[in-house]
């Protein structure tokens, strides 16, 4: 593990912390490569924050790139939360025929939800990090929680959801893996993380690839609003253009329009969205 970890990460280019420090994160990567290379139903779950948004497209990504089979899932928040419910689960998660459900930066309502979920055959990868202690007997994954020792507890959602790439990417010997970092970036400024410790890694790094990214998406973004230089202003702008606005177009239907444009390779789709959001906003 450790030659497969020197052979993407060296010294002298650090985008990130070994994820493996991270409780359950061995068996969270056990679980996900079957499921890769055995072409069964990955569904990933997340709300419709910006945050969440670029946790879910990052992952649908680098999933998609492995040929797994993958969906999504966005769902509105409820309260001050966006956990899984019954209805989630029983209507749509099990509808696409999930066969391993991935959580961004969210968990279940409690532990009914889990039986459900075993007993609709669904396994479950919970990444959160909230301040909380784990209930469930599923793979769970949250440097915040109390009884993981992982040195870096603030990271926001799609910084969790790094980690969980980062173990797929060691484990296929994937040397491509922090481009995806711009997204990282995006979602992590939206949460105003703290600049120290790995989100400092996070910020300075994702800045360098949002510079020059490859995202079709972010680049329809930068183009349209005329961002040459990725001042924190400017940054921050990119985020309010993929903030979902409500409008005649519910939220979550806009935030699926969003993971739209941030994982598509279709350079006028990527236009016509960019156009699209800025309409919303004016309205």
């Amino acid at each position: 593990m450790r030659k497969a970890w020197e052979s993407i990460y060296c010294p002298n280019y650090i985008s990130g912390y070994n994820p493996f420090n991270l409780k359950n994160m061995n068996k969270a990567i056990e679980r996900l490569v079957t499921a890769i290379n055995n072409r069964e139903k990955i569904v990933i779950y997340g709300g419709c924050d910006v945050d969440s948004i670029c946790g879910i497209s990052s992952l649908l990504l680098i999933l998609k790139y492995l040929n797994a089979d993958v969906e999504y899932c966005v769902s509105y928040k409820v309260g001050d939360s966006y956990d899984i419910d019954d209805n989630i689960i029983k209507n749509y998660i099990s509808f696409l025929g999930a066969q391993v459900l991935i959580t961004v930066g969210c968990g279940l309502i409690g532990k009914e939800q889990e039986l459900l979920c075993n007993s609709l055959g669904i396994d479950l990868i919970i990444t959160e990090n909230k301040k909380v202690k784990s209930i469930y007997d599923s793979v769970y994954i949250n440097p915040s929680e109390k009884n993981c020792f992982y040195r870096y507890k603030d990271l926001s959602k799609s910084g969790v959801i790094f980690k969980l790439m980062q173990g797929i990417a060691i484990y296929y010997n994937m040397k491509s893996i922090n481009k995806y970092l711009d997204l990282i970036l995006i979602g992590s400024m939206s949460e105003n993380v703290n600049d120290v410790g790995e989100n400092k890694v996070i910020l300075k790094e994702g800045t360098k690839y949002l510079e020059n990214t490859n995202s079709v998406g972010l680049r329809a973004i930068k183009s349209f609003h005329g961002i040459k230089e990725l001042k924190k202003e400017n940054i921050n702008k990119i985020i309010e253009e993929i903030t979902p606005a409500d409008s005649v177009v519910c939220k979550k239907d806009n935030a699926k329009i969003i993971v739209e444009l941030l994982t598509t390779n279709d350079e006028d789709r990527a236009e016509q969205i960019t156009k699209y959001l800025y309409n919303e906003k004016k309205r």
